[in-house]
């Protein structure tokens, strides 16, 4: 309720209610009266005819109009990001981290590359008090002059996080002048190619790349589901990772071998195949090798999670992958399910996983529960294996409750939302909540820490309320 009655205002060319009433010539009233003329400037130029502008004039109002929004973010929208991270305000306002404020409170499509750019283009404040200079002054400065956009930041820090180690600091320097240059004349693909230029001339042997480099610039992704429910993989692999990776390929991903598409194919490494089975399935095998990669893969992560080798429970959780889904849908073998780490799943897929793997199943009856023990009261404090399950096939149990947070049910631990356990709570199904780590350890009494209640009347019943403590003399939050 409350960011969308601030939504409203600033939708209205109003500045939020703590400005608003800011005392006449205080910092506060100041930024309130120059957002005020910003908005109405803007209200001005929405209200103008551009279709009688001319060809000319509309051309560089429209380069003039992107570099000032571009401005606005970088001069501006960054440097209340950079303060607000320097005082801690993120925390304080509820949210995780000041990536979950950029994405949820400022609603910013892609908060980490957002944040990466303001790291690097940010003059933050030591805990001494002292004002730090941008990590890449030269790009800082076009930032904020609004000659840049945010891809071609990242794609400048892609190169410059690459210069190893060994590069004398005004090499650095140098490079990232020169690099900050390029990003305001090309596009982000030339940038990284004039970028791979000039890394091949300032270790032109490899010799200056350490294994320290190496080790800094190691990584694995594992992106968003598409609209089509596939995930990419972006991955830097260090020589030992690739080594170990290239000796499993060779021996999982063979024609013929780990095909999901034919019924005769071996499964595991072709050490452990029958070879004349291997040559019958590679005749038959018309996958590419991208496809056969792929299906090795999965084969050697569907044995990893069988073999017992990853041991038995996490938070409460067997380690397998586990589903929720309805009855009708299983009935119908159409619609999608959901996991415990948030992955989505065709129907047809978890029914081709349980035939293979042979499925545990758990019935969900809410009402009048199975008699899997769900109120344990004072006898135990850790939630049950019943209780996690019967909590994830709940409607709010897909995710951590608390408000703009959504780790899965993979990374949360159950709260005692009525009560804590330490002031008497009960380990009861009606009474526990999923809660990521962060949020876990909020709730509390002091300010800025969160306090939780068991909605029991209403259309709200069963769900938990979560508010943020207010200082001392201020209103209270909303729940």
């Amino acid at each position: 309720m409350n960011s969308n009655s601030n939504r409203n205002n600033s939708e209205n060319g109003r500045a939020p209610l703590a400005l608003a009433t800011a005392a006449v010539g205080s910092a506060d009233a100041v930024v309130a009266e120059k957002l005020s003329r910003l908005a109405a400037v803007l209200d001005e130029l929405a209200a103008v005819d551009v279709s009688l502008v001319s060809d000319a004039a509309l051309v560089e109002a429209t380069v003039e109009a992107e570099r000032l929004a571009l401005r606005t973010a970088g001069a501006v929208t960054d440097r209340l990001i950079v303060e607000a991270s320097d005082r801690d305000l993120p925390r304080a306002s509820g949210f995780r981290d000041i990536r979950n404020f950029i994405g949820q409170g400022l609603h910013i499509g892609d908060p980490a590359a957002r944040h990466r750019v303001i790291a690097a283009t940010g003059s933050f404040t030591t805990i001494c008090g002292d004002r730090l200079p941008p990590a890449c002054p030269t790009l800082a400065g076009y930032v904020a002059e609004g000659r840049v956009a945010g891809a071609h930041v990242r794609a400048v820090l892609e190169v410059l996080e690459a210069i190893p180690g060994e590069v004398s600091a005004e090499t650095k320097a140098a490079a990232e002048a020169q690099m900050a240059g390029y990003a305001v004349q090309f596009t982000p693909a030339e940038i990284t190619n004039l970028g791979s230029r000039l890394l091949a001339h300032l270790d032109p042997d490899g010799t200056l790349t350490t294994s320290k480099d190496r080790k800094r610039r190691r990584r694995l992704w594992v992106n968003r589901q598409n609209a089509q429910l596939m995930s990419r993989l972006t991955a830097d692999l260090d020589p030992i990772a690739r080594a170990r990776l290239d000796t499993v390929l060779d021996a999982w991903a063979k024609p013929g071998m780990n095909n999901p598409d034919d019924p005769e194919s071996p499964v595991g490494p072709i050490t452990m195949a029958n070879a004349e089975q291997v040559a019958a399935a590679a005749l038959r095998d018309e996958r590419s090798p991208a496809q056969r990669n792929h299906d090795a893969f999965s084969a050697l992560l569907q044995q990893v999670l069988e073999s017992g080798m990853l041991g038995n429970t996490h938070r409460g959780l067997p380690i397998q992958v586990i589903v929720t889904t309805s009855l009708q849908e299983l009935e119908e073998q159409a619609g999608i399910a959901q996991t415990t780490s948030g992955t989505l799943l065709p129907i047809s897929d978890v029914i081709e996983m349980a035939a293979s793997t042979g499925a545990s199943q758990y019935l969900a009856v809410f009402g009048e529960h199975t008699s899997i023990p769900l109120y344990l009261g004072r006898s135990k404090r850790i939630a049950s294996l019943g209780q996690r399950l019967a909590s994830f096939a709940s409607a709010g149990g897909k995710m951590c409750s608390a408000p703009g947070c959504n780790q899965p049910a993979s990374r949360v631990q159950m709260h005692h939302a009525a009560k804590d356990w330490a002031d008497g709570g009960l380990t009861d199904i009606d009474q526990l909540v999923p809660a990521c780590d962060v949020h876990n350890r909020r709730v509390g009494t002091k300010p800025g820490q969160f306090t939780t209640r068991m909605i029991t009347e209403g259309p709200d019943t069963g769900r938990v309320a979560w508010r943020l403590n207010a200082k001392p003399g201020m209103p209270e939050n909303p729940e």
